[in-house]
């Protein structure tokens, strides 16, 4: 089936679930994507799905795709640091990817490949209903938040992440973990856009 097909059927498939367990299900039944024929395992989602902030980055790399869970190598352990400084755990995040699936050796995914994965990631952040959405590095702000410019302009500014279904969810697009490894005088930046997703969670907490 062509690819564009494939993001039809996606689109579809995405609607039918009515929970995230039927989504995880949905996912892990779907062939559309060639990505999965490579990969070891789905990578659906980790920490708490009731939590009032919601995390996606790109794709799972190589740890996180021996061990089914996103964000557990290296810039996991720096996320978990992250999240520790402004008061957060896994048990008080949702976790995912735009990408469900490792691409082979961590290439970039192809736009078709996004655009097939795209209704399975919407999909999870309207039934996951967060308060806060957190794009984590470019390839996710440009799915979720239509960015047009770099991740270095993009970041620090509440966006508007919205659904299918007519939610308007509160988005703070940041650095991703990778990223600030590789960069860590960055680090001042993602510590500025960590406060104001802290400031913002207090103010809706006490709302």
């Amino acid at each position: 089936m062509p690819d564009e097909a494939q993001a039809l059927r996606a689109r579809e498939l995405a609607r039918q679930a009515a929970t995230l367990a039927e989504l995880r299900d949905l996912l892990a039944g779907f062939d559309g994507c060639n990505l999965k024929s490579t990969a070891k395992t789905l990578v659906f989602a980790d920490g708490n799905p009731n939590a009032g902030v919601m995390f996606v980055g790109e794709a799972p790399g190589r740890d996180e795709d021996l061990e089914g869970l996103p964000f557990v190598g290296r810039s996991g352990r720096l996320l978990d640091r992250m999240l520790a400084a402004i008061g957060l755990t896994r048990d008080s995040a949702y976790i995912a990817n735009v990408i469900p699936w490792r691409p082979p050796g961590n290439r970039t995914p192809t736009p078709l490949e996004t655009e097939i994965c795209r209704p399975f990631i919407e999909r999870q952040i309207e039934l996951a209903n967060p308060k806060v959405l957190i794009t984590l590095g470019g390839p996710s702000a440009k799915v979720l938040l239509h960015a047009q410019e770099g991740i270095l302009k993009f970041r620090g500014k509440w966006r508007t992440h919205e659904t299918a279904g007519g939610l308007a969810v509160p988005a703070m697009p940041t650095l991703h973990p990778a990223y600030l490894l590789r960069n860590p005088a960055h680090k001042r930046l993602a510590w500025r856009d960590f406060l104001e997703i802290k400031a913002k969670l207090r103010d809706l907490d006490a709302g």
